[in-house]
């Protein structure tokens, strides 16, 4: 190589240079573009930057908005994989397990719930989060005494965890353990104000004790609290009709069956997804 070519570079040099510049700024707009139609709900415009960007160069931001677009998308299985790829590149960080736990959970993948759930807690022992997620997953997979273990866990690990106190208040209340149920019952009352999934489990705990009024009384005030329950007037419905009004049990029963979902899975869904993305828009567990 010559002088000159020493002091200015040769010409492959600088078409190198051109092309890594050139990769750089479009790799810039797809990301910038990806994330505008991120916000914007543009979501298929958004994964179509992102994909090309990611042809580029590898970026872990980038996956971590693909695994929120995804979930939007109710594309659980492709927003897995992208939050098993951070959890590669960043193996110590509890967040991302907890993300995976909650996609798993809708993905109604019990197993992967729990692994997930184990990973968060090696790294955390003390994430009462963590340790109600593998409650839900215990309960996944039908295992009653390990998810009251775990549900206990979380709340002693954090005692406002309305979530495990109602699991568990369920569980103690599938396994006929009235006393235990009403405990839990009795704190989420005292704690939550017209939570309609508080008031039926009260509901379902009287009825099982066969106080057949306070059943019926806290049904309706399930109905309360929310106007559009189908659960909460096909229960009641069930509870008229047991105490001999046939009347008021057929009104319950028509009003249900206004209020049936098309997909029993449908609305639970929709509301766990909701929560994940307002607490994603709360944090950024990556920290970039």
């Amino acid at each position: 190589m010559n002088f000159f070519q020493k002091l200015f570079g040769s010409k492959e040099e600088t078409k190198e240079e051109v092309k890594v510049q050139n990769e750089t700024k479009y790799f810039d707009v797809l990301k910038y573009d990806g994330v505008r139609a991120m916000k914007t709900g543009e979501v298929d415009y958004a994964v179509r930057c992102f994909k090309h960007a990611l042809e580029i160069k590898d970026d872990l931001e980038i996956h971590d908005h693909l695994s929120v677009v995804y979930t939007s998308k109710g594309m659980f299985s492709e927003a897995y994989e992208e939050l098993q790829t951070l959890s590669k590149a960043q193996p110590d960080n509890v967040q991302i397990f907890i993300r995976m736990a909650n996609i798993a959970f809708m993905m109604e993948n019990y197993g992967a719930m729990a692994t997930a759930c184990e990973k968060a807690i090696l790294i955390d022992s003390a994430n009462a989060t963590a340790h109600y997620l593998y409650a839900e997953a215990c309960k996944g997979q039908g295992d009653d005494v390990n998810t009251i273990a775990m549900a206990t866990k979380a709340i002693s690990l954090d005692s406002k965890q309305d979530n495990a106190y109602l699991l568990r208040g369920e569980t103690y209340l599938h396994t006929q353990q009235l006393t235990e149920a009403e405990a839990d019952v009795a704190w989420l009352l005292e704690h939550t104000e017209d939570n309609e999934d508080v008031l039926l489990l009260k509901a379902r705990i009287e009825r099982a004790a066969t106080r057949n009024d306070e059943a019926i009384e806290y049904f309706t005030k399930a109905i309360d609290a929310n106007p559009f329950s189908y659960t909460a007037f096909k229960e009641r419905s069930e509870m008229y009709s047991l105490v001999g009004n046939e009347a008021k049990a057929k009104e319950d029963a028509e009003r249900a069956e206004e209020l049936m979902p098309t997909d029993g899975k449908e609305n639970v869904e929709e509301n766990i997804e909701k929560q994940l993305n307002d607490k994603y828009k709360q944090m950024n567990p990556y920290g970039f």
